[in-house]
């Protein structure tokens, strides 16, 4: 066995490049002395401190802890560089397992929504929903999706995922009193912990509610079919509509795969108290 190596043959020996071997020896790390052609040549010491340096990085240490772990290396020091790696490890794993969740949880709504019965109007009883609210009148969608991450920012902290968040916008009056499309005035996001604070909360009752396919243009036909249907069940609105996005361009640039449901509050004690339904 040799007692020296040149920068060539510990580069082929660790698969790594010459350039990374120049790099740690500028860093005081590795020591080659030279030939009489000034080559580096490289020894057992530095092979062994070699297999650390990779070792270590294969975990994420930095070079300013590999220094200190080959500076100080002894039985302690070496469990308290491995003790926090290891914690740094256990948290990668829990950010890991969330992210797999919130993967998991998107993947069955979006196979869900893709079996969804669309035009047909339902009234449903659903529970208090608190939400965080920005209010902006918006006509265009450029301008949703601008309010959409303006109001992921203020909220970064409890909304990390937005492929998974329930997000909702309020029309304007005028969708439901001129029937002009794909105009709002507020966007909300459902809290899914239902903790902490919030900005006002859907109430706990009954909602119409109907899903369509398609682009947002169609929205205010489909509010206006939605209040003649409880019009005729002897049912009034008790506040405004609001649309939910259940497929959007968050899944898809598909207009045609879009998936909106239309939910407006009913008031209470009009009507029958079972589930009612009607095609449209």
């Amino acid at each position: 066995m040799k007692d020296y190596y040149k920068i060539n043959e510990i580069a082929r020996l660790y698969g790594i490049g010459q350039d990374s071997l120049r790099y740690y020896e500028r860093l005081g790390l590795l020591s080659p002395r030279r030939d009489t052609n000034g080559y580096r040549l490289y020894n057992l010491k530095d092979m062994y401190k070699l297999t650390v340096i990779r070792d270590l990085r294969k975990l994420d240490f930095s070079m300013a802890q590999i220094r200190e772990f080959l500076e100080g290396q002894c039985i302690a020091n070496t469990l308290s560089q491995l003790r926090r790696e290891q914690a740094l490890l256990e948290e990668k794993l829990q950010e890991m397992q969330r992210r797999k969740s919130l993967i998991e949880k998107r993947i069955a709504g979006l196979e869900e929504a893709e079996k969804i019965e669309t035009g047909k109007i339902t009234l449903r009883e659903l529970p208090e929903r608190r939400c965080v609210r920005l209010e902006q009148y918006i006509t265009k969608d450029e301008e949703m999706d601008f309010v959409i991450k303006k109001l992921h920012r203020q909220h970064e902290d409890r909304i990390q995922d937005l492929g998974t968040q329930t997000i909702g916008a309020f029309f304007a009056e005028n969708v439901m009193r001129e029937g002009v499309p794909n105009t709002y005035d507020s966007v909300f996001f459902v809290l899914e912990d239902g903790a902490g604070e919030s900005d006002f909360a859907l109430p706990a009752g009954r909602y119409a509610s109907c899903f369509y396919r398609g682009g947002y243009g169609q929205n205010a036909d489909q509010v206006r079919r939605m209040l003649d249907d409880l019009r005729e069940k002897g049912l009034s609105a008790s506040g405004g509509a609001f649309e939910l996005y259940r497929i959007d361009n968050r899944d898809t640039i598909r207009e045609e795969e879009f998936l909106t449901e239309i939910q407006i509050p009913v008031k209470a004690g009009e009507g029958k108290s079972k589930e009612q339904s009607s095609h449209g």
